[in-house]
């Protein structure tokens, strides 16, 4: 892969998502022990977002997976529910994700019009 091909949005969003599936996944015994969430219920939500996060992750070559980023954060932060401090943590995950996304669109203009003006003066 050359580094025109190299997506920084897809790097910094899926290093969101990393992070993010970590401590969802840390969540999960915090549900259980603290907040006395039914494992039942703890095991399928935090673990299971913990690996969509994972999963989206890889997929974001392709333009729809950051919709379901998008998606995750807003079940991170809906966990609140659950478990309170989630409804601080996802927003932080939130804005995070949110920052990764419009920064990452912002850098890839700018790249695509640096490589553009490069190959115009070296033809």
């Amino acid at each position: 892969m050359s580094e025109r091909d190299k997506s920084p949005r897809r790097g910094m969003c899926s290093a969101v998502l990393f992070l993010e599936a970590i401590t969802l996944g840390l969540s999960t015994p915090v549900m259980i022990a603290v907040a006395d969430v039914p494992p039942g219920t703890a095991l399928p939500v935090g673990l299971g977002l913990a690996l969509l996060c994972l999963l989206t992750s890889g997929l974001l070559r392709k333009e729809w997976a950051y919709n379901v980023g998008w998606s995750i954060q807003g079940a991170a932060i809906a966990l609140g529910f659950l478990v309170t401090t989630m409804f601080f943590l996802g927003g932080i995950f939130a804005l995070l994700w949110a920052s990764a996304d419009l920064l990452g669109r912002k850098i890839e203009r700018e790249r695509a019009a640096a490589f553009r003006a490069f190959d115009a003066q070296n033809p």
